[in-house]
């Protein structure tokens, strides 16, 4: 059983959202990240927004953790991270957003149809008006070389996020939601992700 984590967290709510787009896993992540609270002894509310059955489409979820938490939704500029699975959604979430925001974004566009994408540069400067805490990462490059699928991306960036410590939970209650909530057929691919994030992160 993973040790339980005593941090700032139990006095002060910690408070997330993850956007992208519908298919890219959003709602499992959610289920993962508010398992792995409760492992940690803590109190988790969620909440599900926007186009949940539209593959492609806009999609939004919220979770907020902490000693003990009354609401889902996580608040104008109150955002402690923005985990982005597609660029163009994170401008959508900078309503979130304030300077002690960190922004995690895959480096990954989906095509919008009759919409020119914007460069990385574009959206990094367009998001940095809000706070200077921005990391890039190719998630979906790195998956797609390292496992030989990108399906794991959204997976990847939450373990990375947990262990360079972006989200203060026990990475290890982590991989505990992870086999609570993924197929058995898909848990040794996710097993080995986070691992790769564990690498990554340089804590192997």
């Amino acid at each position: 059983m993973a040790k339980i984590i005593k941090k700032e967290t139990d006095q002060k709510t910690f408070n997330c959202v993850i956007v992208g787009t519908g298919g890219q896993g959003l709602i499992t992540l959610l289920e993962i990240l508010s398992d792995a609270a409760v492992k940690n002894g803590l109190d988790a509310k969620t909440s599900e927004l926007h186009g949940l059955s539209q593959r492609g489409g806009s999609v939004e979820v919220h979770i907020k953790f902490g000693k003990k938490v009354f609401s889902p939704l996580v608040e104008a500029k109150k955002a402690d991270l923005i985990v982005g699975l597609e660029m163009q959604e994170c401008l959508k979430a900078a309503y979130f957003a304030g300077p002690q925001t960190q922004y995690l974004i895959n480096k990954n566009e989906v095509v919008i149809p009759g919409k020119a994408l914007l460069s990385e540069e574009e959206i990094v400067k367009n998001l940095k008006k809000f706070t200077k805490k921005i990391e890039v990462i190719d998630a979906n490059g790195i998956c797609q070389k390292e496992l030989g699928t990108a399906v794991v991306s959204g997976i990847y960036l939450l373990c990375l996020a947990a262990f360079q410590k972006m989200i203060p939970l026990d990475p290890d209650t982590i991989l505990e939601a992870i086999k609570a909530s993924v197929a058995p057929k898909h848990l040794e691919l996710n097993i080995k992700t986070f691992e790769l994030a564990k690498k990554t992160a340089g804590q192997e």
